[in-house]
């Protein structure tokens, strides 16, 4: 298709409320090609088995779609208000990933990508170009990020993230993939340069290598994915995270040009920005977790599991004040439950006492 088409879609596009949008053709670069290889090879995918087992139709989007041709990569921005690392500096909240701050992404971006798609094939049909488009949002065998890299939307920065110029490292990802053959994009230049700030960053070392992640020591899996106990060596650096992690992306200097978001269903909810603790524990059974969470893509983990990240944070709060409130859990039916509620029990019980408390019983 030729510019007029692109300059129409673009500016449809951002009419339905997209902050960007790119174009290439429906290939992914033979080094992600050969990540995905490697990835798979040495099992850094954890529990989330659908990796194997999809590996062959994620390497190309034709594995997929036979008679794709190109791919329209579409980003909206969910720039925070405020620094997503100083909630880290309080102990007595559960520190909640940004992207799950609001309303679930994947049903507000579906809806926009289905209303664009409508246009473009009305537009192919009245162009005598009938042509078939498919959508996507982070649900398919697809390598989204691999391709937004080859798009003027921004680089795969050495934490894998897709970085803008414009909005940082906070852009979610939908596509449009097309039968039609559209003029790409020349990929926007990597602007990573020396700095390594991702790498270092992580808590858990899980960026090993540039635009290398093993997910099975990040964060965001062991809290989200991963259902069954967490090794305890990575419970004390987990800190007050109790679902996802932000760090690798917070840090980036390219946030400097980063906007908060304009789309209201993305600014954070009150309740969700710096829950306590203390709030949290009180959530007592699987009805009013999901309830309190409606709507969050928190609410597909599970209370259980969501209970065991609570825990992990109480016991990396140094707050003896939760011990009552937590040791009746270490007899949970639910073994993940119990095994956090004891760890967490026997390192409040174990903190040194501090010297005014020593004074005092002197």
């Amino acid at each position: 298709m030729n510019s007029e088409f692109r300059e129409l879609l673009t500016q449809k596009a951002k009419q339905i409320g997209f902050d960007t949008v790119g174009f290439t053709n429906a290939t992914v670069p033979k080094r992600n090609q050969d990540r995905l290889k490697e990835f798979i090879l040495n099992e850094e995918y954890g529990e989330m088995k659908w990796m194997q087992e999809k590996a062959e139709r994620r390497i190309s989007p034709d594995k997929m779609w036979p008679e794709v041709k190109s791919a329209i990569v579409l980003g909206m921005n969910y720039g925070p208000n405020t620094d997503p690392m100083e909630n880290l500096k309080k102990p007595d909240i559960g520190n909640i990933s940004v992207y799950a701050r609001h309303r679930d992404y994947h049903e507000i971006i579906k809806g926009k990508l289905k209303n664009l798609a409508g246009w473009i094939v009305a537009y192919s049909r009245k162009n005598n170009n009938e042509s078939d488009v498919k959508v996507f949002v982070d649900t398919a065998p697809l390598m989204e990020k691999a391709l937004a890299s080859q798009t003027s939307i921004g680089w795969q920065g050495k934490h894998t993230i897709i970085v803008s110029r414009e909005f940082g490292n906070w852009l979610f990802l939908g596509e449009i993939l097309t039968t039609m053959e559209i003029q790409p994009d020349k990929p926007s230049r990597e602007n990573c340069g020396s700095c390594n700030s991702c790498i270092v960053s992580c808590p858990t070392n899980a960026i090993y290598a540039d635009g290398k992640l093993d997910a099975r020591k990040c964060i965001s899996y062991l809290t989200i994915e991963h259902k069954g106990h967490i090794d305890e060596k990575y419970l004390e650096p987990i800190g007050n995270r109790i679902f996802g992690c932000d760090d690798c992306l917070a840090v980036c200097p390219w946030n400097k040009f980063s906007v908060e978001t304009g789309e209201e269903r993305f600014i954070a909810k009150p309740e969700l920005e710096n829950p306590s603790l203390n709030e949290l524990l009180n959530i007592s059974d699987d009805a009013e977790f999901r309830k309190k969470f409606s709507g969050s893509p928190i609410k597909r983990i599970g209370y259980k599991q969501f209970l065991r990240n609570v825990l992990i944070a109480v016991g990396n709060s140094n707050n003896k004040e939760y011990i009552k409130k937590i040791k009746p859990l270490v007899n949970d039916e639910s073994e993940i439950v119990a095994k956090m509620a004891n760890w967490a029990t026997n390192k409040l019980s174990n903190l040194h006492t501090s010297k005014s408390e020593v004074t005092k019983s002197h």
